[in-house]
């Protein structure tokens, strides 16, 4: 009975009114503020969407990055069923500030005498004065959705996704260069975020994520405009891969008969710190926090 009400209620919350293209010259006002990034303007797009992960893990391998800076993901989708996520205007679709990887790099192997002694030296100088390695998430393809897998996960053997990230993460310190990524787009990150319960490859157990609560904003009560805020909730994956880093130790040493070699080998250095590539069933996935959803029709109501 809850979800078929709440079904309905956000089915019209969704039609929204009618309104002019004249309302598209500003920015939408009042309690649809969240959404000034969406793209409103856009006649496919029907609704618009914000999630904020405000706590949460990312666990690659043998490192498990904590999340504790607001990472947002936000734009527009075509209904709450399966659709893309039409891009932000304005703003970054997905914004991810970097997180410091535990331990930096001391926890890099150095396997000398293989390094050569250039490289060697550099190392050691750079761990001792910067030892802090960031990780920054970066999309590499078009984000899927499924909100309505996010309000109420499937119990039918159906695909429970609620959002599908493909994602590379970029490490960051002058040791390691500008281009030392985990992941591609040839070769992404795969992530299939669902509020159900997983069912992954061993070692991996299941875990459940949480759909939250939610609470409609009535904006108009005679016409209905609404915002959906859901809060409390937490999006799960522990069945994804991980590719090995690629890229790192483009370090100025002067001898560029080694930059292919120092690719090699730093690289291989951070993989064994990680512990990458890591298989399916050795990763995990947590991301907890809000969500707000409004159908485009009310937040162009209050553009102004």
């Amino acid at each position: 009975m809850f979800k078929t009400t709440l079904s309905v209620a956000f089915a019209t919350a969704l039609a929204g009114i009618a309104v002019t293209s004249a309302a598209s010259a500003a920015v939408p006002t009042g309690p649809y503020a969240i959404f000034k990034y969406c793209p409103y303007n856009n006649p496919q797009v029907g609704a618009c969407v914000v999630n904020t992960t405000t706590s949460g893990t990312l666990a690659m391998g043998a490192t498990t990055l904590p999340i504790t800076q607001p990472i947002v993901l936000q734009g527009g989708v075509i209904d709450t069923g399966p659709s893309p996520l039409y891009d932000a205007v304005g703003a970054a679709t997905l914004s991810a500030p970097a997180a410091k990887v535990p331990g930096g790099l001391l926890g890099i192997t150095n396997p000398l005498p293989e390094w050569p002694l250039p490289l060697w030296v550099a190392f050691w100088n750079i761990v001792g004065t910067v030892n802090d390695v960031t990780a920054t998430m970066e999309p590499v393809d078009a984000i899927q959705t499924n909100f309505g897998n996010a309000l109420f996960p499937p119990d039918d053997g159906s695909d429970p996704t609620a959002a599908t990230l493909k994602v590379r993460v970029r490490l960051q310190n002058p040791f390691l260069g500008n281009s030392c990524y985990i992941g591609s787009a040839q070769n992404p990150i795969t992530i299939k975020l669902q509020t159900g319960t997983t069912q992954p490859p061993l070692p991996n157990l299941p875990i459940s994520g949480n759909p939250g609560s939610y609470d409609f904003e009535t904006t108009d009560p005679d016409n209905g405009y609404s915002v959906l805020h859901i809060s409390d909730n937490t999006l799960v994956d522990n069945s994804f891969a991980v590719p090995a880093a690629k890229g790192c130790g483009n370090i100025a040493l002067g001898l560029p008969i080694i930059t292919q070699l120092l690719d090699t080998l730093v690289s291989g250095a951070v993989n064994l710190k990680v512990g990458l590539p890591s298989a399916s069933g050795k990763n995990t996935a947590i991301m907890s926090g809000k969500s707000a959803i409004a159908g485009t029709p009310s937040v162009l109501s209050s553009v102004q």
